[in-house]
């Protein structure tokens, strides 16, 4: 209803990833470069995180959009599955034909013949899997069992893993080292800094044909504030903003038409209560913080700081149970080195003392033949003699 007030042609914030509206910050670049590479090398498993929000989905489709019209794709959402669907499943995303009671190996069957009747074709194949973060051990271990799917040289199967971060704090888990292992490709999309939050707003603002200077510098301060520059958040904290300056006949958004769609959130829904201890805080203790970074200002949501800090607790827990398991393994191999050093130490000294007893034997035995010997010539030479 605001559009033809602000001279849009369309809505600049919509909540629907369109690709169309992509804006590349540093990160989500990185990002594509990675994936790109991935998908054109034929590595083996792509794994992509970031916070919800953060664009993941708007760049896998921009990522698709930009690939050759010689892959064919499915993309599975439900990761509540059960190792026994997940073929099956797998099978009805590539649209593949088969029986609803089919049984497990009988579906791989059908999987592998498709795959290599695709890639006798000269076709890729590539699998999305997106809230990985879901997905139970179990069914990580099938996915990485699918990567045996292969000729000598190629993957039959491409497959890509995208979610949350709890996905990264997933996959280091030793149980799943196996899996971890077969991740050529990984990236953690981070959120944008200040400079990239503004830059994204007018990105927007002038692909749906609006006025790029619609929002006050002050006004982004307060957005970047609130949303820690979180794409998604961004874009309710700005669609609120034109549907309140639509309804009060204001043309320029500033930082006190913000705080009032922040205030009135209860009518447009628009703030998470993260997003809001945030706001709060960084209001009351970083008054025009606009400039410096997301980190200084997510520092002052106490909810982050515990994330982050449990985070780096379980990281920390994972590298001690390593060390101390490393350290295990080397005063075993220690213990067995002492082991068989003194065995063998042992086993030298039984062996020199019977080879000692042996010579002595022989040398008795010498002895005796040697006067032998002597007797007999002597008696030769006295019958010589005669």
């Amino acid at each position: 209803m605001y559009k033809a007030f602000h001279g849009f042609k369309e809505k600049p914030f919509n909540l629907v990833p369109n690709p169309s509206y992509l804006f590349l910050s540093e990160s989500h670049s990185a990002a594509l470069t990675f994936l790109v590479y991935g998908l054109t090398e034929k590595v083996g498993f792509v794994m992509l995180t970031g916070e919800i929000g953060i664009g993941k989905t708007t760049l896998i489709r921009y990522l698709l959009n930009q690939i050759g019209s010689d892959m064919d794709v499915a993309v599975i959402f439900n990761t509540n599955v059960l190792t026994d669907d997940l073929i099956r499943l797998i099978l009805s995303e590539f649209e593949i034909e088969h029986e609803d009671d089919i049984s497990k190996s009988r579906a791989l069957e059908i999987l592998y013949e498709f795959l290599i009747e695709r890639y006798a074709a000269g076709r890729k194949v590539l699998l999305i899997i997106d809230e990985a973060q879901n997905l139970s051990e179990a069914v990580l271990e099938e996915i990485r069992m699918l990567s045996n799917l292969q000729t000598d040289e190629d993957m039959l199967m491409q497959i890509m893993i995208v979610g949350q971060p709890e996905l990264r704090e997933k996959i280091i888990d030793p149980r799943l080292e196996q899996f971890a292992q077969r991740i050529a490709v990984s990236y953690h999309l981070s959120a944008m800094n200040r400079d990239e939050t503004g830059q994204y707003i007018v990105h927007r603002l002038e692909k749906a044909g609006g006025d790029p200077d619609l929002f006050t510098p002050d006004a982004v301060d307060k957005i970047f504030e609130v949303s820690c520059g979180i794409p998604r958040t961004i874009n309710l904290l700005c669609d609120g903003c034109l549907v309140y300056t639509y309804a009060e006949g204001q043309h320029t958004i500033d930082d006190q038409i913000v705080e009032q769609v922040i205030e009135e959130k209860g009518g447009i829904g628009i703030i998470t209560r993260r997003s809001a201890a945030s706001s709060e805080s960084v209001s009351e203790t970083a008054h025009g913080l606009g400039s410096e970074s997301r980190a200084d200002a997510c520092l002052n949501d106490k909810n982050t700081v515990r994330e982050m800090l449990e985070g780096i607790t379980r990281v920390e827990k994972y590298f001690h149970q390593q060390k101390e398991a490393y350290l295990a393994y080397i005063r075993e191999m220690d213990s067995r080195a002492d082991f068989c050093r003194d065995a063998r130490i042992s086993d030298l000294k039984t062996a020199l003392s019977k080879e000692r007893e042996r010579n002595e034997k022989i040398t008795v035995a010498f002895g005796r033949l040697q006067e032998r010997y002597r007797l007999l010539l002597q008696k030769f030479q006295e019958k010589n003699q005669v």
